[in-house]
C-alpha cells in the first residue's frame, strides 16, 4: 500500500495557540507557514503549507481578533491542551455522489455543509464538506469539494513534501471498512489513536506524531 492516501486533500493540525504552533513549525522545519484566512463566526483562522501532490497541511486555532463563537470552535480546538493532528480530508469533485456512494457501502459521512473563508488578499473561497466529527476517532477522513474555488495548494504556498502518513488505533479492522467505503486507504497499525506523518524540509525529515513535532 502507498503511504500517501488516494485523494488526500489536507491534514488538520489543531492547536489552542496558533501563533505558538506556527512559530514551532517554523523553528523545526525552516519553513514559514502562509497565512490562510479567517473562518468568520467560527472563531478560528489558519496557516497553510503545501504537501505536494495537491495536498496541504492546515494549522488551525483560535482567532484572537474574533469574539468567542456561539458554539464550540471547529476540530475540538477549545478542548486541546496542545497541538494535535486531529483529522484529515479527501477531496472529491462531486460531493453529493461521493456521500451517496459511501452510504451505499455502509458508512454515512453526514450531509454536505457549505463553508467559506476570505484569504489575506481578499479572495473569498467557498467549499462544501462533510462533518469532520462524523467518526469520533479522527482517523476517518471527512470529504471536501472545492467547487470553482482555487485549491489552497495551488496558491503559491511554501512546500514541505509529505513523505509518509500512517495512523494507530486499538482496532484497525474497524476503521478499514470505513476507509474502503470512502474509496481511500491509510496505513493502520495497532496502538493508541493517533496520526503520524513525515515531511521533507530544508532541515531534513521532520515527523509529526499524535500530539507534536518530533525530530
Amino acid at each position: 500500500m502507498d503511504t500517501i492516501p488516494p485523494a488526500l486533500d489536507h491534514l488538520v493540525l489543531a492547536t489552542p495557540d496558533l501563533a505558538a504552533t506556527v512559530a514551532d513549525f517554523t523553528e523545526r522545519t525552516g519553513v514559514v507557514p502562509a497565512a490562510g484566512g479567517v473562518h468568520v463566526g467560527l472563531g478560528t483562522r489558519n496557516h497553510l503549507v503545501a504537501l505536494g501532490g495537491g495536498g496541504y497541511l492546515e494549522i488551525v486555532g483560535p482567532d484572537p481578533e474574533q469574539s468567542d463563537p456561539e458554539g464550540p470552535r471547529p476540530f475540538g480546538v477549545d478542548g486541546l491542551a496542545g497541538p494535535r493532528t486531529v483529522t484529515w480530508a479527501i477531496r472529491t469533485t462531486d460531493l453529493d455522489a461521493t456521500i451517496a456512494s459511501a452510504r451505499a457501502r455502509g458508512y454515512d459521512p453526514g450531509p454536505a455543509i457549505p463553508m467559506s473563508r476570505r484569504t489575506p488578499e481578499g479572495t473569498l473561497l467557498r467549499w462544501r464538506l462533510t462533518d469532520s466529527a462524523a467518526h469520533p476517532s479522527g482517523l476517518v477522513p471527512f470529504l471536501i469539494d472545492w467547487g470553482t474555488s482555487v485549491h489552497p495548494s495551488a496558491s503559491g504556498l511554501p512546500t514541505t513534501p509529505l513523505l509518509k502518513l500512517s495512523a494507530t488505533t486499538p482496532v484497525p479492522e474497524e476503521i478499514q471498512p470505513v476507509l474502503s467505503a470512502l474509496g481511500t486507504e491509510l496505513v493502520l497499525t495497532r496502538g493508541p489513536v493517533g496520526m503520524s506523518y513525515t515531511l521533507d524540509t530544508p532541515r531534513g525529515p521532520v515527523t509529526f506524531d499524535a500530539s507534536s513535532i518530533c525530530r
